[in-house]
């Protein structure tokens, strides 16, 4: 059953991968944008770990968690620059 399911859920999180990319450059305003950009890297955690999970091997979750770190801090400065106008005060 994980056979079929992996390759199932890596070709759906591909598709909402487009999604998030179309947004990011179609977005209405900057906002939009931040929420795609923040989809955007939580999707890619996912694909990785589901790789990982395809693979059989644990060395992809490490490289998940780092980008989740760097995202995270991403979304923040951003957020604090739109409603700031400055990320250090």
């Amino acid at each position: 059953m994980l056979e079929l399911a992996v390759p199932v859920a890596l070709a759906l999180l591909g598709v909402a991968l487009l999604l998030n990319l179309w947004r990011l450059v179609a977005g209405p305003d900057l906002p939009d944008r931040v929420l795609a950009l923040d989809t955007l890297y939580v999707n890619t955690i996912g694909v990785i770990v589901l790789f990982d999970v395809y693979l059989d091997t644990s060395i992809y979750f490490e490289a998940a968690l780092v980008i989740a770190m760097m995202g995270f801090v991403g979304t923040v400065a951003l957020a604090k620059y739109l409603l700031r106008g400055d990320i250090i005060e």
